[in-house]
């Protein structure tokens, strides 16, 4: 009887072929083991340039004791964690509880994997590779909520809540930034996004126009803030709230909140670079001595430095004003920023059914953003008469 699935033979060594399905599943398997444990290093490198950073802009030397140059002290931190007791609070949902680490862990490493770190037809070449990134990124907020419900705390639930307010608000200019390109390029796939700006630092979206140029930092500033970072880290403000909604989590299951967090900081940063920064391609016209993934990674880490020198730079912001940033001038900016970039497709396109078309998926975009926002308008003014009145301070001497 022919064999209906081909077969590999190991030389005699098993008694049994082992079929080209199981080969092949044998293989995605120990590449993606693979993957995830160089994943799970970009935190632990963050972490440690992290400190590093800080203690520069402190005027301070940082880790020196464990390793050269303290290098194995965010290891040491590691296994630590991986020691220390895991407790449940006892009036705590405790399958949510035992859940929403690994919703968040799980959302911040799977889209790694739409990033194009190099030229290439496997890694990064998704055709829905934006879209991607937006959808399985927001799965966050439901891991944020569920730790923070499941805590049976209410400094957890507080800032939950938070977190949940401040990444929602803030998606929405990113997510209009992230479609200005969308508009230019015409593709969501992350490598034709990248080789459309290959050819030098003139080439890269962000220097093609103005709106770009002001759309790229609209993300940076949103991302900044969906990632939960100084002077938006209002989820995590420890004079407030403790801790925020990982105030009850302790052990392995607080590490995989701290690795996502850091893993969220690379990931938005190499989004970025692959939307406005031209990615894996070299920022100098026809010099390709240094590799893609050397270009890429080096861009990576500027951005990630920037994010630092803020942290340590700028104080923490009222939750007021988190809002006030979004709502008041990141969205109406976006807008603006919208109409003009189609202002430039349309003028830049030569054919009036292109144009037309382009028009008419301009409008519709627009009409549904604005339709939740006006929601949101018309909703604070009803509310605007309930503003409590200041509080007076006491008189002094009675």
């Amino acid at each position: 009887m022919a064999q209906t699935t081909e077969t590999l033979e190991l030389g005699g060594r098993w008694p049994e072929a082992i079929p080209l399905e199981g080969l092949i599943a044998i293989m995605l398997v120990v590449l993606a083991a693979v993957t995830v444990a160089l994943i799970a290093a970009i935190p632990i490198v963050l972490v440690l340039m992290e400190r590093k950073v800080s203690a520069y802009f402190q005027d301070r030397l940082g880790p020196t004791r464990v390793g050269p140059w303290g290098v194995l002290v965010t290891l040491a931190d590691g296994i630590k964690l991986l020691f220390k007791e895991d407790l449940i609070p006892p009036q705590a949902d405790k399958l949510l509880f035992r859940l929403a680490p690994y919703v968040v862990f799980g959302s911040s490493f799977a889209v790694v994997a739409v990033l194009p770190p190099f030229q290439s037809t496997v890694i990064g070449n998704l055709q829905l590779g934006l879209f991607i990134y937006l959808a399985v990124s927001s799965l966050v907020v439901l891991g944020i909520i569920m730790a923070g419900w499941s805590s049976n705390s209410k400094y957890s639930l507080f800032g939950a809540l938070r977190g949940a307010a401040q990444i929602v608000s803030y998606e929405i200019p990113l997510g209009l930034s992230a479609l200005m390109i969308v508009m230019t390029a015409g593709t969501l796939n992350m490598q034709h996004l990248v080789m459309d700006q290959v050819g030098g630092i003139h080439h890269w979206y962000m220097f093609r126009h103005p709106f770009l140029f002001v759309g790229a930092w609209i993300y940076f500033i949103s991302a900044i803030a969906e990632v939960n970072r100084t002077p938006f880290d209002l989820p995590e403000a420890e004079s407030e709230i403790v801790a925020g909604f990982h105030t009850e989590y302790s052990g392995l299951r607080f590490a995989y909140f701290f690795l996502a967090e850091y893993a969220n900081v690379f990931v938005v940063s190499g989004i970025c670079v692959a939307l406005f920064m031209g990615g894996w391609s070299s920022p100098i016209p026809g010099f390709h001595a240094i590799p893609g993934i050397v270009w890429f990674v080096g861009k990576v880490f500027v951005l990630v430095f920037m994010m630092m020198w803020i942290r340590w730079t700028v104080p923490r912001v009222r939750v007021d004003q988190l809002m006030a940033v979004c709502w008041k001038y990141l969205l109406p900016i976006s807008f603006v920023n919208i109409i003009g970039t189609g202002v430039v497709v349309l003028l830049e396109r030569e054919q009036l059914g292109v144009e037309i078309a382009g028009m008419f998926i301009g409008v519709g975009a627009l009409m549904w953003a604005v339709a939740p926002v006006m929601l949101l308008i018309l909703g604070a003014l009803a509310f605007s008469g309930t503003e409590p009145v200041a509080r007076r301070s006491p008189a002094v001497g009675g």
